[in-house]
């Protein structure tokens, strides 16, 4: 059986030396960066399961944080053609690559989303962040980007970012909360009725929703508690068998798709394995768990 985690990073060589050159401080920043995993592809095979493909993403350092619109952009079609180079030269391990954009230039954006993309099938999306440029990715200038991808049927990732305005940001749970407040946001901005085909994949398995689906459900009007079960969500939570079984009793099983957050959670190759063991624990058919770990996939990406 082959699994397909569509939840890997990467930070390739070439991207990485130019984000330094605009942050002498990024290391200290993120530490998590130096894992050697994340640039050097040979190091990565040499660590990578040998049932698993993986869908690589950048992590979260935006040049759009650092630059003015045209220049970022610039940057950003470089590292989506490093990243494109990348899986087309590792395709045995590397089953495609989300695409990054700059928010601070949308028309250079959603030309992403409508020619850079469907021009390079081994793209098969875009990375979204929680916030971008200190706003909310429900703000209204971002619109134009979700009616991209809704009229193209392409899938986004939702990663997450601190929120700079508070002063207790931390690693363990602020990145849970982000996720969830965003989700909501998109939710209350009434995203899934403007765009039904919209398809959005959350890291971390819905973050908070599954653990508060009760206040969800008798909170927000009926159509919007509808609308959280419409998101798409993967296994990233270091393990917890019982945390993912509600996961999975929350969004069903054709909504759950494994994604481990590789390289990144257990030093050095990620945490795969761990994730994995959850999964086969879970109180689910071979079948079902099979759905999870690559049909899913398949059948939401086009893959093979």
């Amino acid at each position: 059986m082959t699994k397909i985690d569509v939840f890997a990073h990467v930070l390739l060589p070439d991207f990485y030396q130019k984000m330094l050159m605009l942050d002498k401080d990024l290391v200290q920043k993120m530490p998590f960066i130096q894992n050697p995993v994340l640039t050097d592809m040979d190091k990565r095979r040499a660590t990578m399961p040998a049932d698993t493909k993986q869908i690589i993403s950048y992590v979260n350092a935006n040049p759009e944080d650092y630059m003015a619109g045209k220049m970022a952009a610039l940057l950003v079609t470089k590292a989506n053609v490093e990243l494109l180079e990348t899986v087309k030269a590792n395709s045995d391990i590397f089953a495609g690559g989300v695409a990054m954009l700059a928010m601070n230039n949308i028309p250079e954006a959603v030309r992403v989303i409508k020619e850079f993309i469907p021009a390079h099938p081994e793209i098969l999306g875009v990375q979204l962040f929680s916030r971008h440029l200190g706003k909310s990715l429900a703000d209204e200038d971002f619109r134009p980007v979700f009616e991209a991808l809704a009229e193209t049927d392409t899938p986004a990732w939702l990663h997450p970012v601190f929120d700079e305005r508070k002063p207790d940001n931390n690693i363990v749970f602020s990145w849970e909360y982000e996720l969830t407040q965003t989700m909501l946001e998109l939710v209350q901005a009434n995203y899934f009725q403007d765009f039904p085909n919209l398809k959005i994949i959350v890291h971390h398995a819905g973050a908070m929703a599954p653990y508060f689906a009760g206040r969800i459900d008798h909170i927000l009007p009926e159509s919007q508690a509808a609308d959280f079960r419409k998101f798409y969500v993967d296994t990233a939570l270091l393990g917890n068998s019982k945390a993912l079984e509600l996961c999975v009793d929350y969004y069903g099983v054709e909504r759950v798709l494994f994604g481990t957050d590789a390289p990144l959670g257990i030093m050095p190759a990620g945490a795969g394995d761990v994730i994995s063991e959850a999964i086969q624990a879970l109180p689910l058919t071979q079948e079902e768990k099979n759905t999870i770990f690559y049909q899913n996939a398949q059948d939401l990406l086009g893959l093979d």
